[in-house]
């Protein structure tokens, strides 16, 4: 059995303004409609894995559902809530009028969130147990249907890596991650989306 995990592509939202900690939770609800660009080129062991998936999982946004199409459109793919990103903590924050770049936003809102403040989102607590949850999920299908790709979220996909480990299934991230192939010439250029990956064996 195998479970292999891709992080989505590259999100079609552009937007990376200096914004206040309110406009960001206005960026992220844009950000969890937008889908994914098309790329001409991928990891080369994530096209692989997608390729010879039996299944393929994704969460119900639409960057992790496109970037599953784009991967491989022809096997099934069931898409699961279960599966979302962890959320952050920004719907009542109001920090003066400060602005930052989203990315900058995120970085302190997650160290935040793992500190312990969740405010209005889903905890660190029950962001793992969902992860518990999810990694039972995928055994379950791994059993069913012998190799999984989990097309998820970078947070996520580790906390449900690390509850893998725990129940005895051994892996690791793949250190050619960010090797990616042009499958018009099979050429290897480095590139950073579809990265995270890893795959657990049993």
């Amino acid at each position: 059995m195998e479970i292999s995990f891709i992080r989505h592509g590259k999100s079609q939202l552009s937007e990376n303004d200096k914004i206040t900690c309110f406009e960001f939770r206005k960026w992220v609800e844009k950000y969890d409609c937008h889908g994914v660009f098309k790329e001409s080129i991928f990891p080369y062991e994530t096209l692989v894995k997608a390729k010879t998936a039996n299944i393929i999982i994704t969460s119900e946004l639409n960057r992790s559902v496109e970037s599953a199409m784009l991967l491989n459109s022809k096997v099934k793919t069931i898409s699961d809530s279960l599966f979302r990103e962890t959320e952050l903590p920004a719907r009542s924050m109001k920090i003066f009028n400060i602005k930052l770049k989203p990315n900058s936003w995120a970085l302190i809102l997650r160290l935040l969130w793992l500190c312990g403040y969740s405010n209005e989102c889903e905890s660190l607590k029950s962001a793992k147990l969902r992860a518990e949850n999810g990694s039972q999920q995928l055994i379950d299908y791994a059993k069913k249907y012998g190799s999984v790709v989990l097309v998820g979220h970078g947070f996520l996909n580790t906390l449900i890596a690390i509850e893998l480990r725990k129940k005895g299934w051994e892996g690791n991230r793949k250190a050619g991650a960010k090797l990616n192939c042009n499958p018009n010439n099979g050429h290897l250029k480095k590139v950073p989306h579809y990265s995270g990956f890893y795959v657990f064996i049993r």
